[in-house]
């Protein structure tokens, strides 16, 4: 019998810069189709944490294993391989603005997959619907759209490889409650379709509650609580229960 790994699964992660320690031993698993936020105030290490599992910054100690295979310390071309499942809406939505919004959606096929433009710019549309986008807007340019818009894009993208791993960067960051609450249920049904895993960075506690299977709290480089959505609840933890209600008050110390 095949042996079940967690998709994602991070072991005692270290990195610093210069003095300043920003990961401190973090250990942290996703499981096959689980959707995990990570919540914490700026500067805690959560983008880090996610630059770390996607290659971006070379840790300085520590073990991330993806589908049970280590990332950290071995040769870039078997390394790659596991960072090739991956998919990323950024916070910032972060689209080309010297490509059209289909181009946008297709980049991963074209440069990656090698996808001819025509089909890439069909299989573009059918994403851009999924996300509730017409293909009128396929030919428009980024600049063009509205916030909410652009990060419905920037989803259609992350999702148009069917990676097995979808990483989202503070993705309700600019948007009213509604929209807000518009790109939630989209993130929802976009990563079941595919059955991927997820790994969410936010502050948006409305957003964490809707989208998590389970949540983790990363406070100064450590993960200092772990749970489901009614365990957030119920916890009496000091670092969630300050977070969480928004107190200036409590154990979370605010550099000024």
């Amino acid at each position: 019998m095949e042996k079940k790994f967690p998709k994602i699964a991070v072991k005692n992660l270290h990195k610093a810069f210069g003095n300043k320690v920003v990961l401190d031993g973090v250990d942290l698993e996703i499981n096959q189709g689980e959707s995990l936020v990570v919540i914490g105030g700026s500067g805690t290490g959560k983008s880090v944490l996610i630059k770390c599992i996607q290659g971006l910054i070379v840790p300085d100690f520590g073990s991330i294993k993806i589908d049970g295979k280590e990332s950290v310390g071995v040769p870039r071309k078997d390394a790659e391989k596991l960072y090739a499942k991956m998919g990323m809406l950024f916070q910032g939505g972060a689209l080309f603005d010297s490509l059209s919004v289909w181009e946008n959606v297709a980049f991963g096929l074209i440069e990656n997959e090698r996808m001819p433009k025509k089909r890439a710019k069909e299989q573009a549309v059918e994403y851009l619907h999924q996300v509730g986008l017409s293909s009128d807007v396929a030919d428009l340019s980024p600049s063009e759209l509205s916030g909410g818009m652009q990060k419905r894009v920037g989803l259609a993208r992350a999702i148009a490889t069917h990676p097995d791993i979808i990483f989202f960067d503070e993705p309700t960051t600019g948007l009213d409650p509604i929209m807000a609450d518009v790109i939630n249920d989209l993130i929802i049904d976009s990563v079941k379709r595919i059955g991927a895993s997820a790994l969410t960075i936010t502050h948006d506690m409305a957003s964490a509650r809707k989208i998590a299977d389970r949540i983790a709290m990363l406070y100064k480089g450590k993960i200092v609580w772990q749970g489901t959505v009614a365990e957030l609840d119920k916890t009496d933890n000091p670092f969630v229960r300050q977070f969480v209600e928004g107190r200036s008050q409590g154990p979370i110390k605010v550099e000024l």
